[in-house]
């Protein structure tokens, strides 16, 4: 079986090595059959792979694949690494012997993985983030609807608390009920004479 030198530089002097303690995607892909497990850890700032690491048990040819793949996509943007295939990497890496062509597709799998792993973390951060909003949004409204004072009913458009039978008025700033008449609103403090 031979190597290209490019294979052997990377399996003897792999580059981007280990693990990134809090990266923002992780990949891990396997092969039963050789026995080759390759991991990669992705860091996105700006929608780019500003850091690309990887752990691989395997043989020569995974090693530098795993070596070869990190180079490839530092730097890239989520798009263009998940352009980055099996037959590039063998390409990068000046071939690689027909019984080992199946490392070059851990590699792509295990950085494509570690992107989707990284997007659905993004989505599952912005779906809590509009949850919460519209729990604020609905916690707003809520209190905008119920006296500040008694916690009663606000009465039709008339902004009047039937309850403590005091008038209210909307606050400009907060959008909160406060007693009409009074300097600073009783929610934010802003003042309500200026």
């Amino acid at each position: 079986m031979i190597y290209s030198e490019k294979v052997m530089e990377h399996f003897q002097n792999p580059r981007n090595v280990g693990k990134i303690e809090d990266a923002d995607g992780i990949g891990q892909v396997g092969n039963p059959v050789c026995g080759d497990m390759m991991t990669f850890y992705i860091k996105v700032k700006d929608n780019r792979l500003v850091d690309v690491k990887f752990q691989t048990f395997g043989c020569g040819a995974a090693i530098a694949v795993s070596s070869m793949v990190s180079e490839m996509a530092k730097g890239k943007t989520l798009e263009e690494a998940l352009q980055i295939t099996n037959e590039k990497i063998a390409e990068e890496l000046g071939g690689l012997p027909k019984n080992k062509l199946h490392c070059s597709n851990l590699g792509a799998d295990a950085l494509h993985a570690a992107i989707m792993d990284y997007k659905k973390k993004q989505e599952a951060k912005m779906k809590e983030a509009e949850i919460k909003e519209k729990d604020e949004a609905g916690s707003r409204e809520e209190a905008a609807c119920c006296c500040p004072y008694c916690e009663g009913p606000i009465e039709g458009l008339e902004n009047y608390c039937t309850q403590c039978q005091i008038e209210l008025i909307e606050c400009p700033h907060c959008g909160h009920y406060t007693r009409k008449g009074e300097p600073t609103c009783i929610n934010c403090g802003v003042n309500l004479e200026a």
